[in-house]
């Protein structure tokens, strides 16, 4: 799957490890050298939504120029941003 993010195509992978730096204790990354998104398979789907949503987070705040960023501010905002989906799946409807 692709996301574009402030005009950058990102890619999402699902890998059976999620390898940051030779640390593989973690559920999700963002490489924005890459442009990809690497989620780790095996998370229950409502795991899987929130990481993404992270992830996308992270990827949005690169692209809005934020090269530093503080992990706890993204996930704040990160579990905003999903639960506004979450709670209101008519947004991204066509209808």
């Amino acid at each position: 799957m692709d996301i574009k993010v402030g005009g950058v195509i990102y890619t999402v992978k699902e890998l059976p490890v999620v390898d940051i730096g030779g640390d593989r204790n973690y559920s999700g990354a963002c490489d924005y050298n890459q442009t990809t998104i690497e989620l780790e398979e095996g998370l229950s789907d409502e795991r899987k939504n929130d990481v993404l949503f992270h992830e996308i987070t992270h990827a949005i705040f690169y692209e809005a120029g934020f090269a530093e960023q503080d992990e706890d501010m993204i996930n704040r905002v990160g579990k905003v941003i999903s639960q506004v989906f979450n709670d209101n799946p008519h947004l991204l409807s066509k209808e």
